[in-house]
């Protein structure tokens, strides 16, 4: 079995994975990070969603050895500091009561991340094109795309307070 190195959530890891094995399989049966929930398994619902390198990828298709020597990020790494205070997106899923069920949840959190960190500002149609990858079979969205219009604002008065010294 070959040997797969990589960072995850911060931490360098090792993981010996079967040649076609899919990423967010090795997650959760592998690493126990079982954050990131498999749905359909074929890369069409989202629930998958982890950032590689900063990147959106659904872990259910993406073939495991792709990751390495690279950097993933899972929803259990997603937070604003060692305190274990909850990121401010999803904090603002919270407020915004984005989720029902949940399952959808930390996929649609993770490419909301994406899709702030490369749009800081998005719109209503943006949102919307971001997280098209992402199925929701309870909220209708409304939430969900309130609660990253929520965030977005918040993250960008973080910044504002953080650039004139906090």
């Amino acid at each position: 079995m070959p040997e797969l190195k990589m960072r995850v959530n911060g931490q360098d890891v090792s993981v010996q994975v079967d040649p076609d094995e899919m990423l967010g399989y090795v997650l959760r049966d592998r690493l126990g990070l079982i954050g990131t929930k498999i749905g359909c398994g074929e890369g069409e619902c989202g629930a998958c969603t982890v950032l590689v390198d900063g990147r959106s990828v659904n872990s259910c298709i993406y073939p495991a050895m792709k990751a390495q020597g690279r950097d993933v990020l899972t929803i259990e790494g997603l937070k604003a500091g060692e305190d274990g205070q909850l990121h401010i997106i999803q904090q603002a899923f919270i407020d915004c009561a984005a989720s029902q069920c949940g399952y959808c949840t930390p996929g649609m959190i993770m490419s909301a991340k994406a899709l702030l960190d490369e749009n800081p500002n998005p719109t209503r149609d943006e949102i919307e094109t971001g997280i098209s990858g992402n199925l929701c079979r309870c909220t209708g969205y409304y939430q969900i795309v309130e609660a990253i219009q929520l965030a977005a604002r918040r993250l960008a008065a973080q910044r504002k307070e953080e650039s004139h010294g906090g």
